[in-house]
C-alpha cells in the first residue's frame, strides 16, 4: 500500500494553478485545515492541506492575495467525494472564504455512527494501516512563518492517509448498511455550516450547583456574564484566546463562590495566578458590585427562557425511546435511527400523515420508508 509523497507548497498564483490543475482528474480528495485559534484571539486560516493518491498540496493562506475561489468549483462538485475528518469547523472557514463543500464524507463522524470505540484520526490510521502519526505539533501557532520542517510534515501527514481511511470507513458503512444515513449527516453538516460564530456568542454559564443556594444562582450567572464580556476585551487587548484568558470553568466557580479577596479568587478553579496579579482587582470589584445589586434587589434579571411546550418534551421522549428500540433491532447506533438534530427536528410539530415527513429533508427516503408510518403514529397521538 502506498501513500502520497510528492509535497507541494502553494504560496503563490503559480503554484495555485499547478495545485488545480494536478486536481482537475481526481475523484477523492482528503481534506484538513489549520488555524491559529489557540494562540490569537482573532483565529486565522492559515493552511488548507489537500491530498490525492499521488500528491499533496499544502496552500498557505496568510499570503497576502492568495484566493482560494478558484478552488471553488471543485468543491462545490458533488461527484467529487472529500474526507474531512471531524469537518465541522474547517467547513465553517472554508464557508467564510467563500467554499461551499459538496460530496463530504466525514470519517470521524462515520465512525461515530458505526460505533466504533476509538474515532480519532490518529487511532484509525494506528489501527487500520499501522502508522503512527506524530502529535507534538497538536498544539502548535500554525501562523508561524517561515513554517518549521517538522510542522509542514505533521501538516501534512492529517491528510497523507485520509484518502485510504475514508475508502475503508465507507466500505465498513456499506457492509453495515448505514450509508445513507451517514451521507445525510454528513450533507446536512455542509449545508448548515454557513460561517464562524462569533467570538463568544455562543456562551452560556455553567454554574456549578453544589455548595450553593438556590438565592445565589442568579447573582452567579450575573458575576458570570459580567467576567465573560470582561475576558473578551481582557483577550482582544492582548490578542490570545478568550478561554487562555480566563476558562469557563474558572468563571463557573468564580461565579458559584463569589470571593471577596484575593487570596479567596486564587483559590478558585482553573484561575491562575498570572490572571489574578493583572485582572484581579477589576475581577473583585465585579463581583462586589453583583453582590451588592443582589442585596439592593436591583440585579438585572437573567433573560427567561421561553415556556417549553410541554408536548415537544414528550414527543422527544417517545422519539428517544422508539430510535434506541429501533437501534437494537438493527444492530446499530440509536445515532443511525435518528440523530440528535432529526429528533429536535420532528418533536417541533405534530405529524399526522406520511406526506408531512417530505418537509424533513434530513430524514432521507430510507428512514422514511423504515420508520414512517410508525413516526406518523408516534407523533400524532
Amino acid at each position: 500500500m502506498t501513500f502520497p509523497s510528492a509535497l507541494l507548497e502553494v504560496i503563490d498564483d503559480a503554484t495555485l494553478k499547478q495545485c488545480e490543475t494536478a486536481l482537475a482528474g481526481v475523484r477523492e480528495l482528503s481534506v484538513d485545515l489549520e488555524a491559529d485559534q489557540m494562540h490569537h484571539f482573532h483565529p486565522r486560516l492559515c493552511f488548507v492541506q489537500l491530498a490525492s493518491n499521488d500528491d499533496i498540496f499544502l496552500i498557505d493562506t496568510l499570503v497576502p492575495g492568495l484566493s482560494l475561489a478558484s478552488l471553488a468549483p471543485y468543491f462545490a462538485d458533488p461527484t467529487r467525494t472529500k474526507f474531512f475528518h471531524a469537518a465541522a469547523g474547517d467547513l465553517q472557514y472554508l464557508a467564510e472564504a467563500g467554499v461551499r463543500v459538496k460530496g463530504l464524507f466525514d470519517t470521524h463522524r462515520a465512525a461515530t455512527l458505526l460505533g466504533w470505540p476509538k474515532v480519532g484520526l490518529a487511532d484509525l490510521v494506528m489501527e487500520k494501516l499501522g502508522v503512527i502519526l506524530k502529535k507534538e505539533h497538536q498544539q502548535s501557532d500554525f501562523s508561524i512563518r517561515p513554517t518549521p520542517g517538522p510542522m509542514r510534515e505533521y501538516i501534512a501527514d492529517d491528510v497523507r492517509y485520509l484518502n485510504e481511511i475514508g475508502r475503508q470507513v465507507q466500505k465498513a458503512c456499506v457492509d453495515a448498511d448505514i450509508l445513507e444515513e451517514v451521507a445525510l449527516d454528513c450533507a446536512r453538516m455542509s449545508e448548515e455550516a454557513v460561517s464562524r460564530p462569533a467570538i463568544g456568542a455562543e456562551f452560556k454559564p455553567k454554574i456549578p450547583r453544589q455548595g450553593i443556594s438556590p438565592a445565589h444562582v442568579p447573582v452567579a450567572e450575573a458575576i458570570a456574564w459580567q467576567l465573560h464580556r470582561k475576558r473578551l476585551q481582557w483577550g482582544e487587548a492582548a490578542d490570545i484566546p478568550m478561554g487562555r484568558m480566563l476558562s469557563n470553568a474558572a468563571i463557573g466557580a468564580i461565579g458559584a463562590k463569589a470571593p471577596r479577596t484575593t487570596k479567596e479568587l486564587v483559590r478558585c478553579e482553573g484561575v491562575r495566578g498570572a490572571f489574578v496579579r493583572e485582572h484581579g482587582d477589576e475581577t473583585l470589584a465585579i463581583v462586589t458590585d453583583c453582590l451588592a445589586q443582589a442585596a439592593a434587589g436591583t440585579l438585572p434579571q437573567s433573560a427567561a427562557p421561553g415556556e417549553r411546550d410541554p408536548k415537544k418534551k414528550k414527543r422527544e421522549e417517545r422519539l428517544k425511546e422508539f430510535r434506541a428500540l429501533k437501534a437494537t433491532e438493527r444492530k446499530v447506533t440509536p445515532s443511525v435511527v435518528l440523530p440528535n438534530a432529526l429528533i429536535d427536528d420532528l418533536s417541533a410539530q405534530p405529524v399526522t400523515h406520511l406526506a408531512q415527513l417530505d418537509d424533513f429533508i434530513w430524514l432521507g427516503n430510507k428512514r422514511k420508508k423504515l420508520y414512517g408510518d410508525a413516526l406518523v403514529s408516534l407523533l400524532s397521538s
